[in-house]
């Protein structure tokens, strides 16, 4: 290998899903700045993440159906009695 091409700052890093309450240790140069404590008992620098494949909807298998109708029924049910309406 090439010498100094390399991150010197190459270290295992707990990388923490904060919405599935998860974490996994991965080699990385993220820079951080906390530690937090893992489940072997070592302290690891810790990277903060909201998503990751613990709670993300793709890998769950919680995914939302929006619009199973499509755009034109919405459309009829939102003003499809507008025309029945009567003023007095």
């Amino acid at each position: 290998m090439k010498k100094g091409i390399h991150p010197e700052n190459y270290r295992t890093v707990l990388f923490y899903d904060s919405n599935a309450k998860q974490g996994f240790l991965i080699k990385s140069c993220a820079r951080t700045t906390n530690t937090m404590k893992w489940t072997d008992g070592k302290e690891y620098p810790v990277f903060m993440c909201d998503t990751s494949s613990a709670s993300h909807p793709f890998y769950t298998g919680k995914t939302k159906q929006i619009a199973n109708e499509g755009r034109a029924s919405d459309f009829n049910n939102r003003y499809g009695n507008f025309g029945s309406l009567k003023l007095k």
